[in-house]
């Protein structure tokens, strides 16, 4: 199953890859791959595993060893953010309650067959930017307000009636004088 691979920059800017790697099987978190390992073009880049999850979603926890998924108690930290819906009917002012700690399910820091998405950090860049390495995912994107998407689709629409209404080229049909006389046989 391919990888699903997040490179971020020191910017900030964060560049989507998918590929399929036996390298990075065996891996954990915080350590350290060279760029080559994952495309060519990364020659020279040095990358750091910050973060992973598995395709349920449950992320990757540096305290716990191994590869599969455990039940761990956890207060605020990688896979819990805030307080839970369900705690208590009472409106609070905190978001974060003093104390609180919850069972979640977590998988372990090595790298397996079942982690889908793995993050990465650039320590070391290489002689070509990953702007030139990714050229179609530095596009700006284009925002649209409502008026242009109106118009857009009004010229669409203006076009697909031009379409029905154009008449269609009639065929000539076979007169009885161009067809040959059948014979009967009896």
């Amino acid at each position: 199953m391919p990888f699903k691979i997040n490179i971020s920059e020191s910017s900030g800017k964060t560049y989507k890859l998918e590929l399929e790697s036996e390298d990075l099987i065996g891996k954990q978190l915080h350590d350290k791959i060279p760029g080559k390992d994952l495309l060519a073009d990364l020659e020279g880049y040095e990358f750091e595993i910050t973060g992973a999850s598995d395709k349920a979603g449950f992320p990757a926890l540096e305290k716990i060893e191994g590869t599969g998924l455990k039940r761990v108690l956890l207060s605020y930290e990688t896979g819990m953010k805030k307080r839970p819906k369900y705690e208590g009917k009472k409106k609070r002012p905190k978001n974060r309650p003093k104390g609180l700690r919850l069972r979640k399910t977590v998988r372990g820091r090595v790298i397996s067959q079942d982690i889908i998405q793995i993050n990465l950090k650039t320590i070391k860049e290489g002689p070509k930017k990953l702007s030139e390495i990714f050229p179609d995912q530095c596009k700006p994107k284009e925002k649209e307000n409502r008026k242009t998407k109106r118009a857009k689709a009004r010229t669409e629409a203006e076009k697909t009636k031009e379409t029905e209404q154009k008449p269609v080229e009639e065929q000539p049909t076979e007169t009885p004088s161009q067809t040959p006389p059948e014979e009967n046989k009896k």
